[in-house]
């Protein structure tokens, strides 16, 4: 395997996951990560993240930020591009 190998491989991975690609494609990319086990690693690692991202998504999601907080942060932010400091 090539490391140009692995970076096509990569570059396609969120499409095999999400069925995106052509049988042919898939195809193609189960050949090669059976003779490659960075590639394999790294498929399972992109698996579990997705399965993380997906239950904090579910269980997490914070509620809306609250006016006197958003208007804050949205000061800070005005005076950190003016390139001032706060009073």
């Amino acid at each position: 395997m090539t490391q140009a190998e692995c970076k096509e491989v990569f570059a396609l991975l969120s499409q095999y996951l999400d069925q995106e690609l052509a049988p042919d494609m898939c195809k193609a990319i189960e050949t090669h990560m059976a003779g490659c086990l960075p590639c394999e690693d790294f498929l399972a690692s992109l698996r579990k993240t997705i399965d993380l991202c997906r239950a904090m998504q579910a269980r997490h999601a914070p509620g809306p930020l609250p006016a006197a907080a958003r208007s804050d942060l949205l000061e800070a932010f005005r005076r950190f591009k003016a390139g001032t400091q706060p009073a």
